[in-house]
């Protein structure tokens, strides 16, 4: 699922895929505003860790859930 974060004051947004579901994801970025060091913390699939203040994010938009597709597209 493809996770996109804006933060205060920059040009561009971060984007990552994550393995995590929805709600994992939202749940995390709820505790991360709640918390005393107010670090969002997310791994992407690859493992990779990206971490944001709380507090310059400008927003965070978590895609839909869905499978991989293979190949080049779908075929009706």
């Amino acid at each position: 699922m493809e996770v996109r974060i804006g933060v205060q004051h920059a040009n561009r947004e971060l984007v990552i895929e994550s393995a995590q579901p929805a709600s994992e994801v939202e749940g995390v970025i709820a505790a991360a505003l709640k918390s005393e060091d107010g670090l969002l913390v997310l791994a992407d699939e690859k493992g990779r860790r990206v971490v944001v203040p709380a507090a310059k994010l400008a927003f965070v938009e978590i895609g839909e859930e869905s499978s991989r597709q293979v190949g080049f597209g779908a075929r009706g």
